[in-house]
C-alpha cells in the first residue's frame, strides 16, 4: 500500500465484517457508530420504504457519523435486514426470541437485504446492495434444541439466530446469491472501490 493511502475505518461492531476484510488484507480501524437504528426502521416502514432503500440509509448514515470524526478517512457502512414476506426482523433479545425466530423462518425462504457505502467527509464514494435469499429446511424440533444449546447466546449477536460461518450452515437447503453479503458486505465489489481509490495495492 503506498505512504500516502487513505486510511480506512470500519463504522461497525459486526465481528464477522470485521473478519472479511482482515482476511482480505484490508488495512483498516474499528470505530462503531451508535446511531438509532430501530427509530430509523420503523419509520422506514411508517414511510413504505422498502428494506434494501433502509439498509442503504443505515448504512450511509453509520458511515457519515464516523465521517464527522475523521474526514479525511475513507469509512466503511453497512447493513442488513432479514425480510421474510412483508416482516422485518430484528436481532432476538433473548434465548426464547431466537428459538420463535428460528421456528417462524424454518422451512421458508427469505432475503437478507445487504447494503454497504464508503464515505469521506460525509461525502458518498461507493454503494452497493445486494439481497441473497436463504431457503431454510424443515429441520426437526430436535435439531433446533441441540442446535440452540450448542450456540449459546451467540445466537444472539444475529438477525434470524444463526450465523453461516459457523452451525447455523446446517439450517439450510439453498443459499442463492453472494455468500459474502450473507455475512454482511458485499465484499469483492468493495475491494474493487478500494484498489481504485488507492486505498489497497491493485
Amino acid at each position: 500500500m503506498a505512504a500516502t493511502a487513505e486510511r480506512v475505518i470500519l463504522a461497525s461492531a459486526s465481528a464477522a465484517r470485521a473478519g472479511l476484510l482482515r482476511a482480505a488484507g484490508v488495512d483498516f480501524t474499528i470505530e462503531p457508530a451508535a446511531i438509532d437504528e430501530s427509530r430509523m426502521k420503523h419509520g422506514a416502514q411508517r414511510g413504505g420504504d422498502s428494506a434494501i432503500d433502509c439498509a442503504s440509509a443505515l448504512a450511509a448514515e453509520k458511515a457519515k457519523a464516523i465521517s464527522r470524526r475523521h474526514p479525511e478517512a475513507l469509512v466503511i457502512g453497512a447493513d442488513q435486514i432479514l425480510v421474510l414476506g412483508e416482516v422485518w426482523f430484528d436481532k432476538p433479545a433473548d434465548m426464547v426470541e431466537a428459538c420463535a425466530q428460528l421456528r417462524a423462518l424454518r422451512g421458508r425462504t427469505h432475503r437478507l437485504e445487504t447494503a454497504a457505502v464508503v464515505t469521506r467527509g460525509e461525502a458518498l464514494l461507493w454503494h452497493a446492495a445486494c439481497a441473497p435469499e436463504m431457503q431454510m429446511r424443515r429441520f426437526s424440533d430436535g435439531f433446533l434444541e441441540a442446535y440452540v444449546a450448542a450456540e449459546g447466546e451467540a445466537l444472539l449477536g444475529s438477525v434470524g439466530a444463526y450465523r453461516l460461518e459457523g452451525r447455523g450452515v446446517q439450517l439450510f437447503s439453498r443459499i442463492t446469491g453472494d455468500h459474502f453479503a450473507v455475512l454482511g458486505l458485499p465484499l469483492v465489489e468493495l475491494l474493487d472501490f478500494l484498489r481504485e481509490r488507492g486505498a489497497m495495492l491493485s
